[in-house]
């Protein structure tokens, strides 16, 4: 199984699309102290991405700061250039999706 950590507004379309993927499970945060939280308590989370909106490098930023450990983060292109993510083409959410899956490999 692998878990995605979806932040943003639009997290919910993530979450209905990973349902369709019999081995994604796709959490999902309304914002940088959600993700923290969420993070917090579900270690087994694979990847993080943080969806194109107003906030997304503050976001990355306080996620890299306050879990230095944190799984590797992800955002698409249209966030514009991030430090510490790796951004992704896909403009919906199941191009994301399945970008950020071929990105991060199988188990």
């Amino acid at each position: 199984m692998i878990t995605i950590l979806a932040v943003g507004s639009a997290a919910g379309t993530l979450a209905t699309f990973g349902a369709t993927h019999p081995s994604v499970e796709v959490v999902t945060a309304d914002g940088a102290e959600d993700a923290l939280e969420r993070l917090a308590r579900n270690r087994r989370i694979d990847a993080v991405l943080i969806l194109a909106e107003p906030g997304a490098g503050e976001t990355a930023r306080l996620v890299r700061e306050e879990d230095p450990g944190a799984p590797p983060l992800f955002a698409p292109a249209a966030a514009g250039k991030i430090a510490g993510v790796q951004s992704l083409a896909g403009t919906t959410g199941p191009e994301l999706l399945d970008e950020l899956l071929r990105a991060i490999g199988p188990e």
